[in-house]
């Protein structure tokens, strides 16, 4: 059983496997300062694909709050 998990990645190319210090992890928490809405969304960006993150970034930057409409706080945490 050991020997066919070592063996999955032996034909991949170097660039293809993904080393975990390549990876930044990323938790976005979204809250309404007014009624009290919560939502948590996680997601991990390689480090050469930062643009992605920002553009990311840009649409949680204008969330609304579907209950009573106001801006909703945005708050990040990084695993670097």
């Amino acid at each position: 059983m050991e020997i066919d998990n070592f063996h999955v990645n032996v034909g991949k190319a170097k660039s293809e496997l993904r080393p975990e210090k390549d990876l930044i992890h990323v938790r976005a928490i979204i809250n309404c300062p007014k009624c009290g809405y919560k939502k948590t969304f996680k997601n991990r960006f390689r480090r050469k694909d930062m643009e992605l993150m920002k553009t990311s970034l840009l649409v949680f930057d204008w969330l609304t709050c579907d209950k009573c409409g106001e801006l909703l706080n945005l708050e990040l945490e990084f695993k670097i």
